[in-house]
């Protein structure tokens, strides 16, 4: 499987990263490690995980994808071989079972990552990622950026003070950002370039055929300042699988299990999920592939982040690696893009 360079750094990460947020919840230990398993063997490298996994979120399985990976990791013996990234959540989101209301205060960033690093059984983490601002922000499907108060957010500079201590003790490799906008990308790129502070390697933001919001203002800055997009929910919560189509409601599928996930389930995004879906059946194309394979193939993906609850469906995303699509495909794609743009950023 062809790697991209992460950022600036010496290392060099899959073009599709598995994803995890599944372990512990829709997946059982054993199902982790078979997956694990798989994916390694078909090339990936990169293996993203977060403190707050799985999702949805909850006190009694907090940390449990975490643990997963780590007692997979004792078994296998292969550190080495891979690229590991997790995540310090923010403030909000419902997660005050998280040191009592998580935040990226210096003292919550050490107490956050020595966790993980326990979780994870492993001395060190290769990319370590601020899960989402430690400020009022529009992330997580809101688009239009509506200012809000403030005064207890945490500097960035403490935040990447701490990451910078962490990194000088060989704890992190390098520093990513995640959920977050043009602003925040930039002003810490500012940091780094005027303090001395760690240069942050890649933003971990959402990204697939109904939302491209990415494009507008972070495209062009992962381009020129090496800060490359992990891409999540390339599928949209598999809903350009086309599985949601026509009322169907698979047993197994998350947006049958839980119902906080809205995001993609518009009017509007079921009619251009259907207009994605027909351009796949036209060019006998697996519609799931189709669409991962459009994401990868931008130019400012350093990554993209597949995820899957079965073998099965890992399986599909992973030969999604051999498909290039026609400029065919890609011209029906910008069509329908252009009719029905970001409907569910």
């Amino acid at each position: 499987m062809q790697r991209r360079p992460l950022g600036k750094t010496d290392m060099q990460v899959s073009r599709l990263c598995l994803g995890t947020m599944t372990f512990g919840e829709q997946n059982s230990e054993q199902e982790a490690h078979q997956q694990l398993d798989r994916a390694i063997d078909a090339g990936i490298n990169f293996i993203d995980t977060a403190e707050m996994y799985p999702v949805p979120p909850k006190a009694e399985t907090q940390g449990r994808t975490e643990a997963y990976i780590g007692s997979w990791l004792q078994q296998r013996g292969r550190r080495d071989d891979l690229i590991i990234a997790s995540k310090a959540a923010g403030a909000g989101r419902g997660m005050e079972h998280l040191r009592g209301g998580p935040r990226h205060t210096r003292e919550q960033i050490h107490q956050a990552l020595d966790a993980s690093l326990a979780r994870l059984q492993t001395d060190y983490l290769d990319l370590y990622q601020l899960h989402w601002p430690d400020r009022h922000v529009n992330c997580f499907g809101q688009l239009g950026y509506v200012p809000g108060d403030d005064s207890e957010a945490t500097p960035l500079e403490e935040t990447l003070g701490a990451l910078k201590e962490a990194l000088d003790a060989g704890k992190i490799r390098a520093v990513g950002l995640s959920n977050d906008t043009p602003w925040g990308v930039m002003r810490c790129l500012h940091l780094a370039d005027t303090l001395g502070l760690p240069r942050v390697a890649s933003v971990q933001n959402p990204y697939n055929l109904l939302n491209r919001s990415f494009e507008v203002g972070l495209s062009e800055i992962a381009h020129r300042e090496a800060v490359g997009l992990l891409a999540y929910s390339p599928l949209a919560f598999g809903v350009l699988s086309g599985k949601y189509l026509d009322g169907q409601r698979p047993a197994d599928g998350r947006l049958t299990l839980f119902e906080r996930f809205s995001r993609y389930t518009s009017d509007i995004a079921k009619e251009a999920t259907q207009a994605y879906v027909e351009i796949a059946r036209r060019h006998a194309l697996d519609p799931a592939q189709m669409a991962l394979a459009f994401v990868t193939a931008q130019p400012f993906v350093t990554s993209n982040i597949i995820g899957a609850t079965t073998l099965t469906q890992l399986e599909s995303n992973l030969a999604s690696d051999q498909l290039t699509l026609s400029a065919e495909v890609m011209e029906e794609i910008e069509a329908v893009h252009r009719r029905i743009s970001n409907p569910c950023p």
